[in-house]
């Protein structure tokens, strides 16, 4: 006899993986069901979960009780008895009747995709700002489905002292859940305000900020660490890591930016999880230049790209300037290499080649800090000088008279918003016509 769920929560978990393709998920440009599920096999091993089987079907809608169909239902369970698995993966979002259901059919754990991830950015959270924000989307993931979570749900609270007369151990639970997320929403605001000073300080003192985004394992944390000899947690696996690290890095012509490795981006990311990061994933909104880096040796690069796309658009972060970086191209073929382009700007490169890293190096350098201006100012405008100063790179300067000639490499984007104030101490033609065009000189 197979042990009930109540007995199996403290092994290890065996699964059967499940898979429903349907028409309007195939219409899905980032959509393809085989890599999906392949994903999910990793994401389950990745958690710690012994992958026994798998299980596709084609069906034209989603079954309102079951989920998959009847019939698949019961193909479903005799492969569970067959491999005596105490757990059942589905590849899409379940509802919480759909779990009480198939808990109740199948006598074993039930598991969707967005609670394996919720699971796996739990194991690695390590910071405070991690732990808030992951518990803050698992609980906001249960609170619609508690009615479904039958003998998976782990009560959060009740007893004596409560609940109130009449109030069922239910309802004490999404009480004691709403407050708790309240709580943890406090506590995340908290850690916005703190993250959200360091990023103003950044921003009064002239330094740029530079985010590394991409699919998960394409190699970001890799990149942060050869870049700058940051002491990071590196590993070929989906979240190897979670909480994000931001490092100083000195471009070539000296300049120092701040470099940040952002959490990976994955198909169907959770809405709930995408919600309880948008202050980590604000590092992205909030840089001057976004480096994608991307898998060049995976089959499926194009679609990661178009779901790593998708979620800067979600964010607000997608007219951010880009820079695509196609990584690992030491595991690709000469052909292949030469194939990787896209419309953008973009590096060819492996993140353990010193020549690439230097690539990378020159090309933010190039992106950031734009051309090269010759500006004439008087000695007395201290906040004139101080302005180039902070707006861009002075690569020489010598005083001529009562003046100061300064020859500038500039920050595109600041210049953009101050270069009026400047426009009228240019001496090289260009500078002085964009002054003009503002209508300031």
């Amino acid at each position: 006899m197979k042990p009930t769920t109540h007995a199996i929560e403290h092994e290890q978990p065996r699964a059967v993986l499940m898979s429903l393709v349907t028409p309007q998920q195939k219409k899905q440009e980032a959509y393809d069901a085989e890599y999906s599920l392949s994903e999910l096999v990793s994401l389950a091993e990745t958690a710690g979960v012994e992958v026994l089987a798998t299980m596709t079907q084609n069906k034209e809608s989603i079954d309102s009780k079951w989920f998959v169909g009847k019939g698949k239902a019961e193909e479903l369970r005799l492969l569970i008895d067959e491999h005596q698995a105490n757990t059942a993966i589905f590849d899409q979002e379940l509802s919480g009747a759909q779990v009480r259901n198939l808990e109740q059919f199948l006598d074993v754990k039930i598991i969707d995709r967005t609670q394996l991830i919720l699971d796996i950015f739990a194991q690695r959270a390590k910071t405070r700002e991690g732990i808030i924000q992951v518990e803050l989307a698992q609980l906001s993931y249960l609170l619609p489905r508690l009615s479904g979570q039958g003998s998976n749900l782990s009560r959060l609270g009740g007893g004596i002292g409560t609940r109130g007369p009449g109030e069922s151990k239910l309802e004490t639970d999404r009480r004691h859940i709403r407050d708790r997320i309240s709580e943890l929403k406090r506590q995340l605001q908290e850690v916005v305000k703190h993250r959200t000073l360091h990023r103003e300080r950044r921003k009064k003192t002239g330094v740029f900020q530079v985010a590394l985004v991409g699919y998960t394992n394409a190699g970001k944390s890799t990149l942060l660490r050869q870049l700058t000899h940051a002491d990071v947690y590196v590993e070929n696996q989906l979240f190897a890591t979670l909480d994000p690290t931001s490092r100083n890095l000195e471009l070539p012509g000296g300049k120092e930016i701040v470099l940040t490795d952002t959490v990976g981006f994955i198909q169907n990311l959770p809405h709930d999880l995408v919600a309880a990061f948008r202050a980590t994933l604000e590092e992205a909104c909030e840089a001057d230049l976004i480096l994608h880096v991307v898998d060049s040796s995976s089959e499926m690069m194009s679609t990661q790209m178009i779901v790593v796309e998708q979620v800067l658009q979600e964010l607000g972060a997608h007219q951010t300037e880009q820079i695509t970086l196609f990584n690992k191209i030491d595991q690709c073929s000469p052909e292949q290499t030469e194939m990787l382009t896209t419309d953008g700007e973009f590096l060819r490169i492996s993140a353990y080649r010193q020549d690439d890293l230097e690539k990378v190096c020159g090309a933010i350098e190039s992106k950031l800090m734009g051309d090269c201006k010759t500006f004439r100012i008087p000695a007395d405008k201290g906040d004139v000088i101080s302005l180039v100063y902070r707006v861009g790179e002075v690569l020489d300067n010598e005083v001529e008279g009562s003046d100061m000639l300064f020859q500038v490499r500039l920050n595109n984007k600041e210049y953009g918003k101050l270069g009026y104030l400047l426009a009228a101490y240019a001496t090289d033609a260009q500078a002085h016509q964009e002054g003009e065009s503002t209508g300031h000189v």
